[in-house]
């Protein structure tokens, strides 16, 4: 039976790091990240669990396995993970309705991620609703950047209801910074 939750337990982290570590884009082959997409940061215990004290991340459990996440990180983890500093800066420079992005209250995407054999079910979707239920009364908007190779990533997203509102290069990649407006 699928059950649509917040990570409560080590066990719930470490299917989460076990469930990302199959799908690091490293460990997949070019045909896979072409079709099936693929999760860049590669979080350590310590991190996953950090994040999660702050704000629980979103799991879909098929008994006791973990088949999706969606990771939650806020303003507060911005110098946590080297690798996204740059997603951070980035945003600081967007303007969105007239106001600084650095000047709402936000949640970042931190990865989202669905077990290749439940792709396609609406598991993302139910995840996402779920996050937005949970964090819209605190937030003004969720936001994230996605690798434009990553069509499976930014499409998801998009079905969403997420909109690019700002495409950049940074070390020789193509970014879409996206955003999920939740006071619409």
């Amino acid at each position: 039976m699928m059950e649509y939750t917040l990570a409560k337990s080590d066990e719930d982290l470490e299917g989460i790091l076990s469930l990302q570590k199959a799908n690091l884009k490293k460990n997949l082959t070019p045909k896979e990240i072409e079709l099936e997409g693929y999760v860049t940061v590669d979080h350590d215990w310590e991190i996953l669990k950090s994040l999660n004290e702050i704000e629980p991340h979103v799991i879909a459990k098929d008994g006791n396995k973990i088949v999706g996440y969606v990771l939650t990180m806020t303003g507060k983890s911005r110098y946590d993970i080297p690798l996204i500093y740059p997603m951070f800066n980035e945003f600081d420079k967007l303007i969105f309705k007239g106001q600084s992005i650095s000047e709402y209250k936000y949640m970042v995407v931190g990865q989202a991620c669905i077990y290749k054999d439940y792709r396609g079910k609406g598991l993302v979707e139910k995840c996402f609703q779920l996050y937005k239920e949970t964090y819209s009364q605190f937030y003004d908007f969720s936001i994230t950047e996605i690798d434009r190779i990553n069509k499976r990533s930014l499409n998801a997203h998009l079905k969403i209801g997420y909109q690019v509102i700002h495409s950049y290069k940074d070390n020789d990649k193509d970014w879409d910074v996206v955003l999920w407006d939740w006071n619409k």
